[in-house]
């Protein structure tokens, strides 16, 4: 007997098994900190080349207007705001919003509105101006219900859908697997990949493009000090005994670079677009 997988089911199995392995912390939880989403900022203006390509693979004109989901410091929706009419950024981690309002002030920009919450709290009515044009999401899908998410998103879109995501094992799922059973003596289960979300899309009749491709990134941290405290809300490693740990073993993971430590990390990522029939 044939019985149908229900792939929303499976997503949020998925989300609630590697919640609880991370002692239910969210995925917003080290971005809570300002030090950490500066750093990400920092980082992002440093791959200018990955900024351009996301924006110039978008169908944007200068009377485009755009949702931004996720939107962490700005990296995208900055440079957003000189080539669009519109930008909304909704962004549910405090360190990442101030740092993001910090940016807008800073470029002068006027045409970017910010909404402080998750995409799971966002109301169209009240906390949204649709219809949007371009709608997108880089790396920011951890939302327990998927579905409903994505139909969030095309009930507030005229044009295009956007989703980055994740395919196969990220550098962090290799870095957790390794830390997790010494740290809090279980597992680690790593959240969905991108397969369950395009059989998700297939089964709400969203046949979309799709794009692999592989991605390299760097962290550099000034000593062994700002590292750890980088990576302890990553790994939930907050006591003493956790702390000595991840310490033992970020000496080993980081490399010396031009008198700073660098975390190098490789993973495969899945650009996926369609465009909504109607509003």
């Amino acid at each position: 007997m044939n019985t149908k997988i229900n792939w929303n089911e499976v997503w949020k199995e998925r989300m609630e098994l590697q919640s609880k392995t991370q002692m239910n912390t969210d995925c917003t939880n080290m971005w809570k900190n300002k030090k950490n989403a500066k750093r990400f900022w920092e980082m992002s203006r440093e791959n200018n080349g990955r900024i351009e390509k996301t924006l110039t693979g978008m169908a944007l004109t200068p009377e485009s207007r755009v949702l931004d989901i996720g939107a962490g410091p700005g990296s995208l929706a900055i440079p957003l705001a000189e080539r669009v009419t519109h930008v909304t950024a909704v962004e549910p981690a405090e360190g990442m919003m101030e740092i993001l309002k910090q940016n807008i002030e800073s470029h002068g920009i006027r045409n970017i509105n910010c909404v402080y919450k998750d995409w799971e709290s966002v109301e169209a009515e009240s906390d949204l101006c649709p219809p949007y044009d371009i709608v997108f999401a880089s790396y920011s899908l951890g939302m327990k219900d998927i579905r409903a998410s994505i139909q969030k998103m095309i009930d507030v879109s005229s044009g295009y859908i956007y989703l980055y995501w994740f395919a196969g094992d990220t550098s962090w799922d290799v870095h957790s697997r390794n830390l997790w059973p010494i740290l809090h003596g279980c597992e680690y289960s790593q959240g969905p990949k991108a397969d369950i979300l395009y059989n998700i899309l297939y089964d709400m009749g969203i046949y979309p493009h799709i794009n692999v491709f592989p991605f390299e990134h760097k962290n550099r941290f000034e000593n062994l000090e700002e590292a750890i405290e980088h990576f302890k809300p990553q790994y939930a490693a907050f006591s003493p005994e956790q702390e000595e740990i991840l310490k033992s073993y970020l000496q080993e993971v980081l490399e010396e670079e031009n008198g700073a430590l660098m975390q190098k990390g490789r993973s495969t990522r899945v650009k996926i677009w369609w465009k909504v029939s109607s509003f």
